[in-house]
């Protein structure tokens, strides 16, 4: 049983939260904190509503380093679990370091001023984490997060070796809005709009934003247009997978989304440079994102399912060639909805964080430094995405990847 603190007060920390209150053999006493404390109270109430556990609500800058020593040592949790925005990962990191904390996270960092994210800024930190014997498991959500795991899985179970890697997001579902991302709206603009990476002999090879896309038929969702992405997960697979000749990330869009996607980037509103309206500067990004609807707001009218998994090819484990494996998950948003208030994007993200926070509070996953999904074994994390929500199937597929 152990006390945790939780940042952040969105769609993600609200399942997160809930789903911790549902396990109180693992997490004895909930803390929340976010700039914004009636969010937090919002999110108690509900879990209290659901489920009977009081969670205890604060309010902080994640940014304030000092403010967040303060409030870590006052609270004296075994893990802070970050569930705030990327651009805050440093400073939370940071505060765990000087308070003596464990931390976990969803995404990793990205800098306010550009849209860049990748994993080097974190990885920089391992040995600080090491020096203190303080453990950081860096994006514990399910791309990254669950898709790692799943990749990890397929090389201990079923592939001595894993030549290609696609990563396929779909989510399937309609919310009823003429224009809504089902994430934050700063991040997902930010994620979709710029450059696309992918992984390809030894080196990253870069295209256009939205340019590359393929038709896939996901199940229980039906075919639909995936677009060729650069997502942080790409990054520590081509890490710890080294034998990786080819990686790639594909997330679906419907036609409208793309359509006023392409609008507002015409008119600069996806911008993050500042620029001046009566007398101060203000960023365009954040401030669509401010009129925008908040995604935590979509869970009762968002119907439909996600579909997300990896397929995989190479040499198989039991000696009889190559082959190809399909893992994958389908979550319901009404399904979602009914068991805690949020829609299954939210969910796909949440649970994960709970289950990498249940592993380490569990000494399954241990270690001293900063760590990746990849560096640590799949099964009892696996086991728990069937036990909490997530259940994955795994097929064999006739070869790889035509696209």
């Amino acid at each position: 049983m152990s006390k945790v603190l939780v940042i952040g007060a969105g769609g993600v920390s609200s399942v997160c939260v809930h789903k911790m209150a549902m396990n109180k053999d693992i997490f004895s006493d909930i803390h929340l904190a976010s700039r914004t404390k009636s969010k937090c109270d919002a999110i108690a109430a509900s879990v209290k509503d659901r489920t009977g556990v009081d969670v205890a609500t604060y309010e902080i800058d994640a940014e304030e380093v000092p403010a967040m020593i303060n409030l870590i040592r006052k609270i004296g949790p075994s893990l802070v679990v970050n569930l705030a925005l990327p651009y805050q990962d440093l400073p939370i990191m940071d505060a765990c370091l000087e308070a003596g904390v464990d931390y976990l996270d969803t995404a990793n960092y990205e800098p306010k001023d550009e849209a860049k994210f990748e994993y080097h800024w974190q990885w920089a930190y391992h040995d600080r984490f090491k020096e203190k014997g303080l453990t950081a498991l860096l994006g514990s959500g399910f791309d990254p997060g669950v898709t790692s795991v799943f990749t990890m899985w397929l090389k201990k179970h079923k592939l001595k070796t894993i030549r290609q890697l696609d990563i396929l997001d779909c989510n399937g579902g309609d919310h009823g809005q003429a224009f809504a991302t089902n994430f934050n709206p700063e991040i997902n603009i930010r994620e979709v709009t710029a450059p696309a990476r992918h992984w390809e002999n030894g080196e990253w090879v870069e295209t256009p934003a939205m340019q590359v896309k393929t038709e896939f038929d996901f199940e229980e969702v039906g075919p639909k247009n995936a677009y060729m992405m650069y997502h942080e997960e790409l990054e520590s697979l081509a890490k710890f997978v080294p034998e990786l000749e080819r990686a790639r990330f594909w997330m679906t869009f419907g036609d409208e989304y793309i359509k006023h996607l392409t609008v507002l980037q015409a008119v600069g509103m996806t911008s993050i440079e500042p620029v001046k309206y009566q007398g101060r500067d203000i960023i365009p990004l954040q401030f669509l994102a401010a009129v925008l609807p908040k995604p935590e707001s979509l869970g009762e009218t968002t119907k439909g399912k996600t579909n997300i998994g990896v397929i995989a090819t190479g040499e198989a484990l039991d000696g009889s060639g190559e082959k190809t494996f399909y893992i994958n998950n389908i979550c319901s948003h009404e399904a979602a909805y009914e068991e805690t208030g949020n829609q299954a994007v939210s969910y796909t993200t949440g649970v994960p964080a709970m289950i990498g926070s249940a592993m380490m509070l569990q000494g399954k996953w241990d270690g001293e430094g900063v760590f990746n999904m990849e560096q640590f074994d799949p099964d009892p994390f696996m086991d728990m995405l069937n036990q909490h929500g997530l259940p994955w199937n795994v097929k064999e597929l006739d070869g790889p990847v035509g696209f």
